[in-house]
C-alpha cells in the first residue's frame, strides 16, 4: 500500500479546501456540490496517477481511489436507503458521493465569501429525534415552511434530510 499512500500524500498537499458554491434553498446553508468537489480533487488525483471511481454496488455507494500503476485501492462506502422514490434515491446517491469523497480525503470546505472566520460560530443545535421528525412531517402538511423553521433551531440527521428532500421533491 506504500505506493497509493505516497501518491495520496502528494495529492493532499495540493488539493486544499473546496469552496462552498451551492445553497440549500430550504435551510439557506451553503455547501460544496458534487461537481465542484470533483473539479477540485480529480485533476490533482489524476496528476498523481490516481483514478477516482464512485460506483454503486450491492446497495452501497462507494468512493474508490485507485493507484493506476500498482492497482492499490482505498475506498469508502455507505449503505444507500432502501425505500423512497427514484428522485429520493438519486438525491441520496449524490449526497453520499459527496460525503464519501470528502471523507476519504479528509477534506475541509471553505466559505466562498471568506467571512467564516469573522462570524461568531453558532451554538451546537440539538438533533431532531424520530418522534420530533414524525411530528414535523405531519406539521408540514399545514405549514409548508415548517422544515425551514425547525432547521433554524435544531439539526436534522442525514437520513431525515434525505426524507425532507424527497418530500420537497428535490
Amino acid at each position: 500500500m506504500k505506493e497509493i499512500y505516497m501518491a495520496l500524500l502528494e495529492a493532499k498537499k495540493e488539493i486544499g479546501k473546496a469552496t462552498k458554491n451551492a445553497t440549500n434553498p430550504h435551510f439557506k446553508n451553503k455547501y460544496v456540490d458534487i461537481n465542484a468537489l470533483i473539479e477540485t480533487v480529480e485533476p490533482v488525483l489524476l496528476s498523481k496517477g490516481l483514478l477516482l471511481l464512485q460506483p454503486i454496488e450491492n446497495g452501497r455507494q462507494y468512493t474508490r481511489i485507485i493507484h493506476a500503476e500498482s492497482s492499490q485501492i482505498i475506498e469508502s462506502f455507505i449503505e444507500l436507503p432502501t425505500v423512497g422514490t427514484p428522485q429520493g434515491i438519486g438525491s441520496a446517491i449524490t449526497y453520499y458521493r459527496r460525503y464519501t469523497l470528502q471523507s476519504i480525503l479528509s477534506m475541509q470546505a471553505q466559505d466562498d465569501d471568506g467571512q467564516l472566520a469573522s462570524v461568531p460560530q453558532p451554538k451546537v443545535k440539538q438533533i431532531v429525534n424520530d418522534s420530533q421528525f414524525e411530528k414535523a412531517v405531519v406539521k408540514y402538511e399545514t405549514d409548508k415552511d415548517y422544515f425551514t423553521k425547525l432547521g433554524e433551531v435544531m439539526t436534522f440527521t442525514a437520513q431525515q434530510q434525505l426524507e425532507i428532500n424527497e418530500i420537497l421533491g428535490l
